[in-house]
């Protein structure tokens, strides 16, 4: 086979092993919710946070080590052997027992996670410079796994289970993740070459890790912390989001989850075909301004607020002769009142803005003596927001698009910058985009146990958002002011004669 025979065939091999991989490393958030949904666990909404986010953090730390290890040794053993790993854990995965049991489980069938960090340093090095962004987003497509797993788990597990009947047999769908691995590695091990990058000389371990004395490597990893750690952790926080706060079942929460995380996986390669076209930075000002702007429409929480409103009080004192639902007489005078409205049945799904209405009580009655000032009728405001779920699922899969572009756009920096260091630098911006995977879901289900309000999640990432997007700009206008003229019209220069920014 020739060699361009030969790179399509490992990308290909690279994307649908890194589908199933990433299909294993977001079990969590379908089962776990599953057992607590159906009584077999009494975890809180912080322990759920825990287990949901723990095979993140496994993923997290170790893809600098898989990253570096497939620098030195090339991609394709270290691959398969992540997959093996990973299987045999997600098969212990399914005797355990408990809180304890389940967090050791998650840091073993974590190491899928892993697999990012490899397949983007043994795909990097089969393609030019000017096609890695459109490869690498064609890899990065496999994180379409996670609506594999949103769509196809709570199937499976109702399936297993005879629809709740035999509860128990929930421990079979480890089992199965893990005989799909085994069956990946296999395919896998058929479909690829091995190959490693070109280096002239054989590096040490301190010249290998030089690259992340540079803050723009952090960075890039803030960003990765948004795009891909938000993704991750949405992916496994929506589930359990829509069965709350719109009360559907499992199956159908993972179907609208799917919504955002299908499509957020599968233009990943739109998304390094656009950063190879028009620049990552200039696509990186559109993510996180449209990720910024989205959270801050879902930021309102669905509410039902009744408010003291505008009273009616005597303007002289008296006797209550009368008193009606419209209106209060003292000594004859009478005081008209704004009647409580009697609310129908509302139709969920038809409300899209917040509806408002507003009503007076009488707090006396008649014979009763009152003085000037007395209050005759309490006043009432009612504050409906609906949150309509077709417009928050909207609103969610626009930011789904958002974060799939933007985890291209950041990772085609990194063959440009450094590209005999993909591996350990692209490992790093892995790390810290896996801990937001690993935090966030924690950093959530804290946030909710200490307010109340599912919408901090999205409070959490405008803050984030901004925070990125200011970064950015700044490093941006800083580059500018140096170089000037020079940059006023390109920002971009050579990797290798970039300043550390």
């Amino acid at each position: 086979m020739s060699e361009r025979g030969k790179a399509f065939s490992v990308l290909a091999a690279n994307t649908l092993a890194f589908t199933v991989c990433f299909a294993v490393w977001m079990m969590n958030g379908v089962l776990i919710t599953f057992l607590v949904d159906n009584g077999i666990y009494d975890f809180d909404k912080a322990e759920m946070g825990w287990l949901i986010g723990i095979p993140v953090l496994t993923g997290a730390i170790f893809r600098l080590p898989a990253g570096m290890l497939t620098d030195r040794f090339g991609g394709r053993g270290v691959f398969a052997i992540v997959m093996l790993l990973t299987a045999a854990a997600a098969y212990l995965d399914s005797y355990a027992s408990g809180f304890w049991g389940f967090i050791v489980g998650g840091l073993g069938f974590g190491l899928a996670g892993t697999s990012f960090a490899v397949g983007i340093a043994y795909s990097s090095v089969w393609f030019p410079r000017h096609q890695q962004g459109t490869a690498l987003g064609i890899f990065g497509a496999g994180n379409a796994g996670a609506a594999i797993t949103a769509m196809g788990a709570p199937w499976i597990l109702n399936a297993l289970t005879d629809g709740g009947a035999n509860l128990e047999a929930w421990r079979w769908l480890p089992r199965i993740y893990a005989v799909a691995l085994l069956v990946m590695t296999v395919i896998f091990w058929v479909m690829t070459y091995p190959k490693k990058p070109e280096e002239e000389v054989t590096r040490t371990m301190v010249q290998r890790l030089s690259p992340l004395q540079k803050v723009r490597v952090w960075r890039f990893g803030l960003y990765y912390f948004l795009v891909f750690g938000g993704f991750v952790a949405l992916a496994q926080w929506l589930i359990p989001y829509y069965v709350n706060v719109y009360t559907v079942s499992v199956a159908t929460a993972g179907l609208l989850s799917s919504i955002f995380t299908l499509p957020s996986g599968l233009i990943r390669a739109f998304g390094g075909w656009l950063s190879d076209k028009l620049g990552a930075r200039t696509v990186m000002y559109w993510v996180l301004s449209g990720c910024a702007i989205s959270c801050f429409l879902l930021i309102i929480p669905r509410m039902d607020v009744h408010s003291p409103g505008q009273g009616v009080i005597a303007l002289r004192g008296g006797v209550v002769t009368a008193v009606a639902e419209d209106v209060v007489e003292v000594d004859g005078w009478p005081y008209p009142l704004v009647p409580m409205s009697v609310e129908g049945p509302r139709r969920e799904g038809t409300l899209i803005w917040p509806t408002m209405s507003f009503g007076q009580e009488p707090t006396v009655e008649v014979g009763d003596e009152v003085s000037r000032k007395q209050l005759l009728a309490k006043g009432e405001t009612h504050i409906y927001f609906q949150a309509n779920i077709w417009i928050f699922t909207a609103l969610v899969f626009v930011i789904g698009i958002l974060m799939g572009i933007g985890k291209a756009a950041v990772y085609k920096h990194i063959p440009d910058y450094y590209p005999n260091d993909v591996g350990t630098v692209g490992g790093i911006v892995g790390v810290l985009g896996g801990l937001g995977g690993f935090v966030c879901p924690i950093l959530f289900g804290y946030l909710l146990k200490g307010t109340g309000i599912w919408t901090t999640t999205w409070m959490f990432f405008l803050v984030l958002s901004v925070a990125c997007l200011a970064w950015m700009h700044w490093t941006i206008r800083k580059m500018t002011l140096k170089h000037a003229p020079d940059l006023a019209h390109q920002i971009e220069e050579p990797w290798d004669s970039r300043p550390n920014s």
